[in-house]
C-alpha cells in the first residue's frame, strides 16, 4: 500500500451527526471525496437532502435519518439504518453540538443540561451503538473544542465542560476499546472556524481572537476535514486516545 492509499475510505461507511450545516456538511462531503458512503444524522432532517447531494456528487451513496442525539433510541436507529442501508459502519464522526453564552449566575439548568445532552451525552449515545457494531480497524472522531482547554472571552461554562468531558470520554472509550474491539477513539479540538455557531457570536468577536491565532485567521472548514479523514483512514492506524488541535497555533498563545 502507497503512502496516499492509506488516506482512502474506499469501501467504508461514515455516519457524520450534526450533518445538515456548517462543519458536519464538509465532513460528509470530504469523508466521500476520499471514498466512504456517508450516513447523514441531524434534527433537521430536511436540510440533510443537500448534503447527501453532494455525498452522491462525489460518487457515493448516502441515507439521511432524523436524529436528535440526545434521545439513545434515535442513536440507535440511525446506526440501524446504516448497517441496514450501507451495510456496515466503519467511521462515526461525533459532530452534532450547540452552543451558549449564558453568564454562569444567569444559567438555568435546563440551558445547561441541554447543552451537556447534546454535546456530551449524545456523543456516548452514537458511540455505545456503534460499538456495538463496528469492526476491527474502525475509527470514531469525536468533535471537540479548544474550548475544552482554553477559554474565549465569552461565558461558555456549559459548552467547555461538554467539550473537557468530550476529551476524557475519547481517553477512557480508546482504552476500553482499542486493544479488545480495535477501535480507535480521537477527537480533533477546533479553533475558530466560521460555522452556523459563529453566527452567534457578538460583533467583532472574532476578529478580536485573531491576535490569539498564529495563523492570523479562522480556519477553513477544509482543514479541519482533512484531520477527520486522516483519523478515519489507515494513515492514523497507530492513533487512538489523542485530542488534536486544529487552531492555527490559538494553544500556543
Amino acid at each position: 500500500m502507497g503512502i496516499l492509499d492509506r488516506f482512502r475510505l474506499d469501501g467504508k461507511v461514515a455516519i457524520v451527526t450534526g450533518a445538515s450545516s456548517g462543519l458536519g456538511v464538509a465532513f460528509a462531503q470530504h469523508l466521500a471525496e476520499a471514498g466512504a458512503d456517508v450516513a447523514l444524522g441531524a434534527r433537521r432532517v430536511e436540510r440533510l437532502a443537500d448534503t447527501a447531494r453532494l455525498v452522491e456528487r462525489a460518487g457515493r451513496r448516502a441515507v439521511a435519518v432524523a436524529t436528535d442525539v440526545s434521545s439513545p433510541e434515535d442513536c440507535q436507529r440511525l446506526v440501524d439504518v446504516a448497517v441496514g442501508e450501507l451495510g456496515k459502519v466503519d467511521v462515526l464522526v461525533n459532530n452534532a453540538g450547540v452552543g451558549t453564552a449564558y453568564p454562569a449566575t444567569r444559567e438555568t439548568p435546563e440551558q445547561f443540561r441541554q447543552v451537556i445532552d447534546v454535546n456530551l451525552n449524545g456523543a456516548y449515545w452514537m458511540a455505545q451503538a456503534c460499538g456495538r457494531v463496528m469492526q476491527r480497524g474502525s475509527s470514531i472522531i469525536n468533535v471537540g473544542s479548544v474550548l475544552g482547554f482554553t477559554t474565549a472571552g465569552l461565558p461558555q461554562a456549559a459548552y467547555s465542560a461538554s467539550k473537557a468531558g468530550l476529551m476524557g470520554l475519547t481517553r477512557d472509550l480508546a482504552q476500553q476499546w482499542t486493544g479488545r474491539k480495535g477501535i480507535r477513539v480521537n477527537l480533533v479540538a477546533p479553533g475558530f472556524f466560521v460555522s452556523e455557531m459563529t453566527e452567534q457570536y457578538p460583533d467583532g468577536y472574532l476578529d478580536s481572537q485573531m491576535p490569539r491565532v498564529l495563523v492570523g485567521r479562522p480556519g477553513d472548514p477544509a482543514e479541519l476535514s482533512a484531520a477527520v479523514v486522516f483519523l478515519a483512514s489507515d494513515a492514523a492506524g497507530y492513533v487512538t486516545g489523542a485530542s488534536l488541535a486544529v487552531d492555527g497555533g490559538l494553544l500556543t498563545s
